[in-house]
């Protein structure tokens, strides 16, 4: 862990507190902060020195260590209800950089379709402002995040350039796989990746390391560690372990972020704007915790929407074994996918199928963890290492009002405070969805004449953490909780960056939009300021 930041006294009055320093909130402090703007960002964890990533890679292999990002514990209670559990701790990251400290790196843009549901099929719901709106900002976004892709995606919407990078080649597996889906009708082509095929904004390429997602010892795989870089280069203050408590507010405006330090002070940093970027769990619970005579239900909760349809892609999978060598853990991301049932005029949820190269199990963490040695060990590894193929997908939600984001008020967390409760469900659509796609990814291993041991199907799904839909964005106040260029409907100076404003969350990996979101804020508040 970095050497903690000893100043954590608030700055004289400035012009926008960002709250979270994930991958929006880092965005839009550096691009505001290089426009010449006084900016500072808080942030609830610590910083992560990256000089300490081999050592946590290390860890990782190892048997007996878990929690290389120190999540857990009282600071980060949580509660879960409805039909399915949630376990939230599971892949975020309280920490300058967030979320993207961990993820494995996948950035594609959403469809046209994605912003037009309610118009196109009746279902789900429209986004205030459609693909073409977004297009400029995805470019910009692929620059910030130096994306390697190309353009061999057949389904893909429309783009005005090429990405930054050139694409990842296909792995071994993706050749097998790439057999089976020509003979079943199913195009593939590579994956958009926010990691360096090439050395890039003075970081390496990647080096193959083959541990994303937890940890990139390399520097290749973006984290918004680079924006939080830029910003301080700009002269912003980035203030680590300062978890927002509440915002202190008058009728029509935000006065102060009110934050916390470990030495147990309370501390109001004054600013003409705020921007909340700390996900769609901790933005809702900031917004609760601030209820206030003026606002008892919440700050911008006059439409009652606040930490409702709360949405995140389902997992749907099959693997097996084939009798040829499948080389995996040879790459730890997905070079290879299938956007074929995305754009399907039925009305059912889109499902984006990956081709993954970390099937089955790892032989150096199977070694570390084995109990035999020499020659018993050795021929388990032949047994357990190189024939695995697996095929998984992500599976759209739709919003659903019943799926949300409260306060527990029974349980509390180190500073007091009602913990966040989550609400999760797998509807109807998303079920029947799930179906489908695994009839399609067993058909792929038949089509090789692999032996199918696993199916993760409607029962067995599980999230993928992509929290979407609790601040959504919209033209009307009473459906909605901020307008189209992110800022709160009831306060005028308040702003909500990141996926929580999505109206439909599609079946695409969210960071990317999330990025050209955070990019159109920055360029909306600048204006404003």
């Amino acid at each position: 862990m970095a050497e903690p930041t000893t100043d954590r006294t608030p700055s004289s009055p400035v012009d926008v507190c960002v709250v979270g320093a994930g991958p929006a909130g880092a965005i839009v402090a550096a691009r505001l902060a290089e426009s010449g703007h006084d900016i500072v960002v808080l942030d609830a964890g610590p910083r992560f020195d990256p000089a300490d990533r081999e050592e946590q890679l290390d860890a990782h292999l190892r048997p007996g260590i878990e929690g290389l990002w120190g999540m857990g514990g009282e600071r980060d209670a949580y509660a879960t209800s409805g039909p399915r559990d949630y376990p939230l701790n599971a892949a975020r990251v309280k920490g300058v950089g967030g979320s993207t400290l961990h993820w494995q790196g996948m950035v594609m843009r959403l469809h046209e379709r994605d912003f037009e549901m309610r118009s196109r099929h009746g279902v789900g719901s429209d986004w205030p402002i459609g693909y073409d709106d977004l297009r400029p900002y995805y470019a910009e976004a692929e620059r910030e995040l130096g994306v390697a892709g190309a353009a061999d995606n057949p389904f893909a919407p429309p783009r005005e350039e090429p990405h930054p990078l050139p694409a990842f080649p296909p792995s071994h597996s993706d050749a097998i796989f790439a057999e089976a889906c020509e003979s079943l009708g199913l195009p593939t082509h590579s994956v958009p990746n926010a990691r360096n095929s090439e050395p890039y904004d003075d970081a390496t390429a990647c080096v193959g390391y083959g541990t994303c997602k937890p940890v990139c010892p390399s520097g290749a795989k973006y984290t918004a560690e680079r924006h939080v870089a830029r910003a301080e280069a700009a002269g912003a203050r980035v203030i680590d372990r300062a978890p927002v408590q509440r915002l202190a507010h008058t009728d029509d405006r935000i006065e102060a972020a009110v934050y916390a330090t470990p030495d147990g002070r309370e501390h109001r940093q004054a600013a003409r704007a705020v921007v909340l970027a700390c996900g769609g769990v901790e933005n809702v619970r900031l917004l609760l915790l601030s209820a206030s005579d003026a606002y008892p239900d919440g700050l911008a909760n006059s439409s009652g929407l606040v930490g409702r349809y709360f949405m995140d892609h389902c997992f749907a999978g099959a693997g097996g074994r084939i009798d040829r060598p499948t080389r995996q853990n040879h790459v730890g991301f997905n070079t290879t996918e299938s956007h074929a049932l995305y754009d399907d005029t039925d009305p059912l949820p889109g499902v984006k199928l990956e081709f993954l190269n970390y099937a089955g199990p790892s032989p150096v963490i199977e070694a570390l963890h084995a109990d035999t040695w020499g020659d018993d060990l050795l021929d388990s590894l032949r047994d357990s290492y190189g024939t695995h193929l697996a095929v998984g997908g992500l599976v759209e939600q739709f919003p659903d009002a019943d799926n949300r984001i409260t306060l527990d008020r029974s349980t509390t967390d180190d500073h007091g405070n009602p913990v966040p409760e989550v609400r999760w469900s797998v509807g109807d659509r998303t079920r029947a969805a799930i179906e489908r796609v695994n009839e399609v990814q067993v058909a792929i291993l038949e089509e090789l004449d692999a032996t199918v041991d696993w199916v993760v199907g409607p029962d067995a799904t599980g999230p993928a953490y992509h929290h979407m839909g609790t601040t959504r964005m919209g033209t009307d106040p009473s459906e909605s909780v901020v307008a189209p260029d992110c800022r709160a409907h009831d306060l005028r100076n308040l702003w909500i960056a990141g996926s929580s404003v999505f109206p439909t969350g599609g079946a695409m990996n969210p960071t990317l939009t999330i990025a050209a979101l955070s990019c159109r804020l920055a360029d909306r508040l600048a204006d404003w300021l």
